[in-house]
């Protein structure tokens, strides 16, 4: 079979004409070093993380921008989502079933002590283990041994060869998986870890290109400064980064003008209008994959079986998707054709079935008249859509709201929760009682990450609970499949049981509207929206 294989660095053709890959870095592989040669500290918001800094229990944003620069993994991925090696010298298989890893040599947490083969085999079992309940368990749930139902303390599918290197037998070949391994879920942990893994969470020990100066405040944010033992393969280029939390975007976007913040990556929608004349050619607009819904629980009353089903369809017809990403969005906004994103290789805009999402009046209001003669939905019966108020959500959820009640004649309203962490508890918990916002942000780059983990039964950020054999299995079968172009029809085919279900109603695809202050440069989005904030350079 297919040999799979993950390059990274310097590409060239010899005499004979052969591929010859490097696994040296264009970066030279400059590690954290001496954070005063290296100009000034960058402020960038964010908000207090839902969880601990535990990479595999970490499955929302404001955690993972601060995981992926404390922690590298065995690949990472370039501003334009392309897989490259990290902590790993090669990663290989022959059958993509069993698949062997060998780690590069004198990789080093923040304490000074070593990355090998017991940190990775020891970091998945302790992820994937049931009993420590951690939200990315899903994402090693392909190895052999793994359990959703038991306390698994070893992954009988990991086998340590040498200190630096280790195999990896998967239950099925899984062609994507040397890709998958740039997501943070699969990054290593130190022995210290183990030792109270509660105080670890709060002050992490990592292996990446920063380490934090001290715990998170809460209140106000956390800083980063340059991991001195870093030789990794990601330049740092400036004196540390500076995450600030802010209660709204509103307010960070006044930080930005005024000077007092350097980077942004989320405009507030009242800014939209004027941001690119406020910060000219340092106002960023570009399509990333994230992709943005909302989710009604099958637990709420009217929401279940076939008249769920029902439900769900007229009200994803009822919403004018156009209208709300041109209005609000002002084209910052696609309305979504799909539950991916297009900037990922295998999206296609023809799946059968996707036609409940162009808005149709007569249609909603024929679905929910059907629904009606099953179960009538009372007048005084309200759909609250939760969100959390210190994002920048308010404007699209009303117009939403709005949409779904003029157009079949409901009560349908926002419902803000103050905080992101509450909100997101909530939803952890299935304590929210209420239809919810939701988003995916790609781990990695592939069709596969924006279903599995997110519809498949069992999986860690399954929010509402959703299984459906048929799509495991038809997702099951693209993991086998021998190459990413055979796996991405199996994974679109998926997406037409998804289509019929409608476990979330996909609302629009985002594109990254950020910007920057003058006092920094260098500074690119990646292909998931985040900053690649090691490469930023600041004066003074």
């Amino acid at each position: 079979m297919k040999k799979s294989r993950i390059y990274t660095g310097l590409v060239a053709l010899s005499a004979a004409g052969a591929l010859v890959l490097s696994g040296c870095s264009a970066n030279g592989g400059d590690s954290g070093g001496d954070a005063s040669a290296k100009g000034g500290v960058v402020s960038v918001n964010s908000g207090e993380p839902q969880r601990p800094l535990i990479p595999s229990d970490t499955a929302e944003v404001n955690g993972g921008k601060i995981i992926d620069l404390v922690f590298s993994g065995l690949a990472s991925y370039d501003a334009e989502g392309k897989t490259q090696l990290e902590m790993a010298e090669s990663i290989e298989s022959d059958d993509n079933k069993l698949w062997t890893i060998k780690i590069k040599k004198d990789m080093k947490f923040s304490d000074g002590t070593p990355v090998n083969a017991d940190s990775f085999i020891n970091a998945w079992s302790f992820g994937a283990n049931k009993a420590n309940n951690h939200l990315g368990s899903y994402f090693f749930s392909e190895i052999v041994g793994f359990s959703f139902t038991e306390s698994v303390e070893k992954l009988e599918g990991l086998k340590k060869v040498d200190d630096l290197t280790f195999t990896v037998e998967l239950v099925e070949p899984a062609a994507d998986f040397g890709t998958r391994l740039g997501y943070s879920a699969y990054v290593p942990l130190p022995e210290v870890a183990y030792e109270d893994i509660e105080a670890f969470g709060k002050l992490p020990v990592g292996n990446g290109p920063y380490k934090l100066e001290s715990a998170i405040n809460p209140q106000s944010g956390v800083k980063l400064v340059p991991n001195e033992e870093y030789t990794g393969e990601k330049k740092v280029a400036n004196a540390g980064i500076d995450f600030k939390f802010y209660a709204d975007t509103k307010a960070a976007y006044a930080d930005l003008l005024s000077g007092n913040l350097d980077i942004l990556d989320a405009i507030p929608s009242s800014a939209f209008e004027n941001y690119e004349s406020d910060l000219g050619d340092r106002a960023v607009n570009q399509p990333v994959a994230v992709f943005q819904s909302f989710l009604i629980p099958s637990s709420l009353e009217g929401f279940s079986g076939e008249e769920g089903a029902l439900r769900r369809a007229a009200i994803s017809r009822a919403i004018d998707r156009d209208q709300i990403t041109d209005k609000i969005f002002k084209g910052t906004r696609s309305p979504a054709k799909d539950f991916t994103s297009p900037v990922i290789e295998g999206f296609t805009a023809d799946i059968p079935g996707n036609e409940v999402l162009t808005f149709d009046k007569d249609e909603a209001k024929k679905l929910w008249e059907q629904a009606n003669a099953m179960n009538p939905w009372p007048a005084d019966r309200e759909l609250k859509i939760s969100y959390n108020a210190d994002g920048d959500h308010q404007a699209w959820v009303d117009a939403v709201a709005n949409s779904i009640k003029n157009n079949l004649d409901i009560k349908a309203l926002g419902n803000p929760v103050p905080t992101f962490e509450s909100f997101r508890e909530q939803i952890t918990n299935r304590t929210i009682g209420t239809a919810f916002r939701t988003g995916w942000q790609a781990d990695y780059p592939g069709l596969f990450n924006f279903l599995g983990p997110i519809y498949g039964t069992g999986a860690g950020s399954n929010d509402g609970d959703y299984s459906n054999p048929e799509f495991d299995k038809l997702i099951q079968q693209g993991n086998a499949a021998p190459s990413a172009e055979e796996a991405n029809e199996y994974y679109v085919k998926a997406q037409e049981i998804l289509f019929k279900d409608l476990p979330a109603i996909p609302l629009w695809n985002s594109n990254v509207t950020g910007g920057y202050g003058d006092k920094v440069d260098n500074v690119v989005f990646g292909w998931n929206s985040v900053p690649l904030l090691n490469e930023v350079t600041k004066k003074g």
